[in-house]
């Protein structure tokens, strides 16, 4: 990934904006920058790579999430990341969603479980190829994918490795088409 700004911008119709970046979510209130306050118990540390490119994609793509900030303590729950790409832009507003919590340990698992619960996913790489197979790449740059030109050319390489797997093995005919095998109607009319 180039440290360059992207020149890239969205042509889709955003719902509001925030300091002129077109604001797609759902959100309560386009606020302040300087008035958010992050939680100073987020466990979640951004690495300096992973906000630059977060404030470009925010910068070329638009808003596509809000900041999530608690009626309760007043703290910023879920986006910290996008709060920190947001000041990294120097953007002086951002889209917020406000959300009740009956309590503090409420509040608190929910932080948890945003960090949480992303870690636990798993990539598939050959379904990953094929949505990048998909793009086109002339139309956007490849880092609004979160993905460099690199990693989108090794996963190129994992589909084509997959595509002529499959067809030595005889599946890729019968199932890019759709249509089902003589076998696969045969073993459905049991």
């Amino acid at each position: 990934m180039t440290s360059e700004q992207l020149t890239y911008q969205t042509k889709a119709k955003p719902k509001a904006t925030a300091d002129g970046i077109p604001v797609f979510c759902s959100h309560d209130k386009i606020v302040a920058t300087t008035d958010l306050k992050p939680n100073p118990d987020n466990p979640n540390h951004h690495p300096d790579e992973q906000i630059r490119l977060l404030s470009e994609i925010i910068r070329s793509n638009g808003w596509r999430a809000p900041i999530t900030v608690s009626t309760r303590s007043g703290l910023i729950v879920k986006g910290h990341g996008r709060y920190t790409a947001a000041k990294l832009a120097e953007l002086k507003e951002v889209p917020v969603d406000y959300q009740e919590y009956a309590n503090e340990a409420e509040e608190y698992a929910d932080l948890m479980a945003d960090n949480r619960i992303s870690e636990l996913s798993e990539m598939n790489e050959r379904e990953l190829a094929e949505i990048f197979a998909k793009v086109d790449l002339s139309e956007i740059p490849t880092e609004l994918t979160g993905y460099t030109d690199e990693e989108e050319e090794e996963l190129a390489k994992i589909l084509s490795s997959a595509i002529d797997e499959e067809e030595r093995n005889g599946w890729f005919d019968d199932h890019e088409t759709g249509e089902a095998s003589e076998e696969d109607s045969d073993e459905y009319k049991e």
